[in-house]
């Protein structure tokens, strides 16, 4: 039995999934798959590819490809993303009209390959495993057995702070997380109205990366199991800190992307914010004051000598397990996201970090608001080979739902963050259960 068969309730799971999302429309169809069609047959002739994706400019990109490839004609359909786009796809899917290809955030993959919605791609893919670190390659394969995307961009987590206003409250960058906190100690001496960071209760995903680097395997998979540990030593260790931090009064907790937020960053009452590669974008729209001030360095690690991040978002490419012309699918996913040319575009037109190593070599004039910082990239590509994931469960929004509702509570009450953990975990694992998926002791 392969991997992807681990859940005989796919059904079961397709509907929790939908209800936690909230979305019950298909939306626009893809190609529909034709019954007892070889899906990995090449071409008899000219096909049309549907192509759901959030990446801006992505027709621009497919029309470069178009125009090499005649016979294999891709048509680009511009999605939301986020939560609603996977479950949009997933009901296309089980209503067996998807599009050929899908634009999966790595998160929600397994949840893809658990509702047996996307087509294992290991013999095709196979070649191009050597453009990927293999921590990327990693977030697209489950089990020892299947690869169900080809990475197209990436998240590696990274400090993003304020030389001046360092200078100003005399703190050097931190090496260790230890030393963040003596910092975040130093700057509330000098100025109550001053923080180095602030903890989101609205971010899942931050959480993750930073459990990513401290080591943490929030899921594994032990035959046709599935092992939970969201509570394991790692993640505790984070959350303990963190917690212990915000208890103390070193740094704040107002959540990311709020308004008191971006006012924080902008009059430069909030000095730093670990976050991934996208974080200029970020910086540019909500703190314009900003340009030219920041700089980014490696995250503060766990012990002294280590050399680790985690990721922060990022997706892949899928091809649809019903899609009739998987050959020519899987084709163009790889030309997207391994081909020099297509790598160029994807940064130039869709302004994303790719995955591909030698796409991230490509990236060399920095961000506009990263001005001041002219090897911007070559360090983020530094911190982006140190980045380690873990395996993403199949019922991830879940967790992340559970993540906001529990660390809300603890910060309402006061109470330690490790207990939210386990509210996560306790939460995960009652899910799994009650969608039939066999866990393992």
């Amino acid at each position: 039995m392969r991997t992807k068969r681990l859940s005989a309730v796919a059904t079961a799971l397709l509907t929790v999934t939908l209800a936690a999302t909230g979305c019950g429309g298909s939306g626009s169809p893809g190609t529909p798959a034709a019954s007892g069609q070889a899906a990995s047959s090449a071409p008899a002739g000219p096909v049309t590819l549907t192509y759901w994706t959030w990446v801006p400019n992505m027709d621009k990109i497919v029309a470069v490809w178009n125009q090499a490839n005649p016979d294999i004609k891709v048509t680009v359909s511009k999605q939301a993303g986020g939560d609603d786009a996977s479950a949009k796809f997933l009901t296309a899917a089980k209503a067996g009209n998807p599009p050929d290809l899908v634009q999966a955030e790595y998160q929600h993959l397994p949840s893809f390959v658990a509702a047996e919605a996307v087509a294992d791609i290991s013999a095709e893919t196979a070649s191009v495993r050597g453009e990927f670190t293999p921590q990327l390659w990693n977030l697209v394969t489950l089990g020892t057995e299947g690869v169900y995307a080809v990475p197209q961009d990436s998240g590696p987590m990274m400090l993003y702070y304020r030389p001046d206003l360092f200078e100003k409250y005399g703190i050097e960058v931190p090496k260790t997380w230890d030393e963040y906190a003596k910092a975040a100690r130093t700057v509330r001496g000098k100025d109550p109205k001053v923080y180095l960071g602030t903890f989101s209760s609205k971010d899942p995903g931050s959480f993750a990366g930073l459990a990513q680097q401290a080591g943490a395997q929030w899921w594994a998979i032990n035959g046709e199991a599935w092992k939970v540990g969201i509570d394991d030593a790692a993640t505790l260790k984070v959350a303990d800190y963190w917690g212990g931090l915000v208890r103390e009064g070193a740094i704040d907790d107002m959540p990311y992307f709020t308004p008191a937020w971006n006012k924080a960053l902008n009059d430069g009452t909030l000095l730093s914010w670990p976050s991934a590669v996208w974080g200029p974008g970020v910086l540019e729209a909500n703190a314009p004051k900003g340009k030219g001030k920041w700089a980014i360095a490696p995250l503060p690690q766990w012990s002294a000598g280590e050399n680790a991040s985690g990721f922060w978002g990022g997706s892949s490419t899928a091809v649809a397990e019903k899609s009739p012309n998987r050959a020519a699918a899987v084709r163009f996913a790889t030309w997207l996201n391994t081909d020099p040319q297509a790598l160029r575009l994807l940064i130039d037109e869709g302004a994303v970090y790719p995955a591909s190593t030698k796409g991230q070599s490509a990236i060399t004039q920095p961000p506009a608001y990263f001005s001041s910082q002219p090897d911007f990239w070559t360090k983020a590509a530094e911190v982006a080979a140190t980045a380690r994931g873990f395996t993403f469960g199949p019922n991830v929004n879940v967790t992340y739902n559970a993540f906001k509702d529990a660390f809300d509570k603890a910060l309402r009450d006061k109470a330690p963050f490790g207990d939210a953990v386990r509210v996560m975990q306790e939460t995960t694992v009652a899910d799994m259960r009650k969608s039939g998926f066999q866990l393992a002791q």
